[in-house]
């Protein structure tokens, strides 16, 4: 399982009410510049969302196309899962993910999937409502094709170094990591932000230009 050191369950749930600009914006501020990952990451519909805890996986070109255990790395990660956890997955070329490990995923209270790389069974996932962000679509069957070497291990996923138990945001405009050394005081900035957000727009929609507001409130 994740570990479960410094990861209440709170913190997910702050999280989810948030949005990645606003975290990403926070975290630019507290030095953190290279924690949204590239932009082929994007969710299997337009309004999928996830946040949580990482769960890593790195995956590698497989050695064996009729390896004696198959799956093994793969369904060892995937039983891992716990409440809250977001599993992320290291670049691959073919699917690593499908139908029934969302479906196991769901049961274990995984809150999403974030892969670098493809995956299919992308209607009936759909029809799920598990949030996958992926980065596109392809029918062929890991088996063969990829290995999972660890998990729990630091990964790299659309280009952001990714530890176990670093916070997960993702949206319709991208993912966002923020490190667990700064997840509690990220997300107390983030949340202070939004409220000074919704003053700035209620100031602009009430006609107040925007070199003023911004004068005012130090917000854009």
């Amino acid at each position: 399982m994740s570990n479960a050191t410094n990861r209440p369950l709170e913190w997910a749930d702050r999280l989810a009410k948030l949005y990645t600009p606003v975290v990403a914006d926070i975290l630019d501020k507290l030095g953190f510049r290279s924690q949204c990952m590239n932009q082929r990451v994007r969710p299997l519909w337009p309004d999928a969302k996830a946040a949580g805890f990482a769960l890593t996986v790195q995956t590698v070109p497989a050695r064996e196309v009729a390896p004696p255990c198959p799956y093994a790395g793969e369904l060892a990660a995937v039983d891992s899962l716990a409440p809250g956890d977001v599993l992320v997955v290291s670049e691959s070329a073919c699917s690593f993910w499908g139908e029934l490990l969302s479906t196991a995923a769901t049961y274990s209270g995984c809150r999403g999937v974030i892969l670098d790389g493809p995956t299919r069974d992308s209607g009936a996932i759909h029809s799920m409502k598990f949030p996958v962000f992926h980065v596109g679509f392809h029918p062929a069957d890991s088996l063969g094709r990829l290995d999972v070497v660890g998990h729990n291990i630091p990964i790299e996923c659309g280009g952001v170094l990714v530890y176990p138990g670093d916070l997960v945001l993702a949206d319709h405009d991208g993912v966002v990591v923020v490190p667990a050394g700064v997840a509690e005081e990220t997300l107390r900035l983030a949340e202070e932000k939004v409220s000074g957000e919704n003053l700035v727009r209620k100031a602009l929609a009430d006609g107040m230009k925007t070199a003023d507001a911004f004068k005012k409130f130090g917000i854009l």
